[in-house]
């Protein structure tokens, strides 16, 4: 049995333990002491969490479509500077294929999707970073991937990870709450002069010379060729809906963890947008609020949530509304529950009820802790789980899946406007049907990955 074999079948005997997240056994199947063998596809800014969680771990390659990122984590991490490194994913994979236990994804959002269904054919177990794809069709494609390949998963979710989903989790089902009818979660922003969101821009866009180093086709990949503008890289593409999905696909991963895993909030009926105000369909919207409704899912009752954001994201009219004293933060999630008021913060942690009387005497109960902890963050609990030494992770594709699709919905109801009735079973919008274009993208040649899993043949 080579190494490959090894790790894949303690891998997923280790998954196959897991009925719910968090508290399944754990099954060691590995030697002692063992490493594993990591590829990076992305090696900018947002890889510093994949390398640090990954720190104990052989990094073999390096893979970036711009040669000024390679090794700009070298001074923190030398033991990079043995990798062997590429600037197209597929030349890694087909060099080093057998060679690679498991790959870390850090590439802007349109990206995602090719690289991590690329390795999952190859048997590989993947970390992707969040929001886990670009359309809603590729992350149903990603999910039925980790069942076809049996292979290893997590989203690059910090807050999943934490105590305090759990806390929360813990006082819903001891009923602190009752029945929560009424969530809102909400992030300011977009901050257009900050790091991760392009300066004002006239339309339409200037055709800037590429960087030197930057291979540009490569870093489009599947999107079409598009002229290249100077803030799209290396990481003001988040700003850009071509590439990217705003403040609400940034940060909804984050925020509404906690509502969406606590309430099985995974298929709306329908999806409205609200309040919508966007300078350019290019460009990312200056704000938004969108309301999703739920129907019952199994003993919990219908549930309205909100998402906000922007300068003035907030609801703090909430307060008189549903009579609470104290003031709400500037990010983070209010739960309307038929005994309570409670709230978490923008990592759907630090869970508290807004009555101080009420957050008291519920200290005083000492609730156990049902649900086990994670030891370190979502790429640190990803390693654990491929060497066999823990549970599948929580933020694992059949999670992360239906957590992005949410998102992607809203994001789909704030761009075209109105409402949107979701048929979550046939994958469709009922009631304007000229929007189910929106549920997948075209492709360049070249790039038609995970077709195959959609043939009739093969469902899940």
């Amino acid at each position: 049995m080579n190494r490959r074999t090894f790790l894949k079948n303690a891998a997923v005997l280790t998954a196959g333990a897991t009925i719910l997240p968090y508290c399944s056994p754990i099954i060691k199947r590995r030697p002692a002491n063992s490493k594993l063998n990591i590829a990076m596809i992305g090696c900018g800014n947002i890889a510093n969490m994949a390398f640090e969680g990954c720190i104990n771990e052989n990094i073999v390659a390096l893979c970036d479509v711009d040669s000024n990122m390679l090794f700009r984590y070298a001074e923190e991490y030398p033991h990079i500077k043995k990798a062997k490194t590429f600037s197209d994913f597929r030349v890694m994979l087909d060099k080093m294929d057998d060679e690679i236990d498991a790959v870390c994804i850090n590439t802007p959002d349109h990206t995602h999707f090719v690289a991590t269904i690329a390795c999952m054919e190859r048997g590989l177990h993947v970390f992707t970073q969040k929001p886990l794809t670009h359309n809603i069709w590729q992350a149903r494609t990603l999910q039925k991937a980790m069942h076809k390949y049996n292979v290893i998963t997590n989203m690059g979710n910090q807050g999943h990870t934490f105590g305090g989903i759990r806390r929360l989790r813990e006082w819903y089902e001891a009923d602190v709450f009752g029945q929560i009818t009424e969530v809102h979660s909400w992030m300011p922003g977009p901050h257009w002069n900050g790091g991760y969101f392009p300066e004002s821009v006239s339309f339409p866009l200037s055709e800037d010379p590429i960087p030197e180093g930057l291979d540009y086709d490569l870093w489009l990949g599947p999107n079409a060729e598009t002229p290249f503008h100077k803030e799209y890289h290396p990481k003001r593409w988040r700003g850009f809906t071509q590439f990217g999905t705003g403040t609400f696909g940034d940060w909804f991963c984050h925020v509404a963890d906690a509502p969406v895993w606590l309430l099985d909030l995974y298929e709306p009926i329908s999806i409205e947008a609200e309040q919508v105000t966007q300078r350019n369909h290019l460009i990312a919207h200056d704000s938004v609020t969108v309301r999703y409704e739920f129907a019952h899912r199994g003993t919990k009752k219908p549930c309205t949530f909100y998402w906000h954001n922007g300068p003035n994201a907030t609801p703090g009219y909430l307060k008189e509304k549903w009579e609470f004293s104290q003031d709400l933060p500037d990010n983070g999630t209010i739960y309307k529950g038929e005994k309570t008021i409670g709230t978490t913060n923008h990592r759907s942690d630090s869970p508290r009820l807004l009555n101080l009387d009420e957050m008291r005497e519920l200290n005083k109960l000492k609730l156990p802790e049902k649900y086990p902890r994670v030891i370190g963050g979502p790429v640190e609990e990803f390693v654990r789980a491929v060497k066999g030494d823990g549970p599948m992770p929580g933020a694992n594709f059949d999670y992360a899946a239906p957590l992005t699709e949410v998102m992607l919905l809203g994001i789909i109801a704030a761009q075209h406007g109105g409402k949107i009735e979701w048929d979550a079973k046939d994958m469709k919008i009922t009631n304007r049907p000229e929007l189910n274009q929106y549920l997948k993208e075209p492709v360049r040649k070249g790039w038609e990955y995970g077709e195959n899993l959609w043939r009739r043949f093969w469902f899940f």
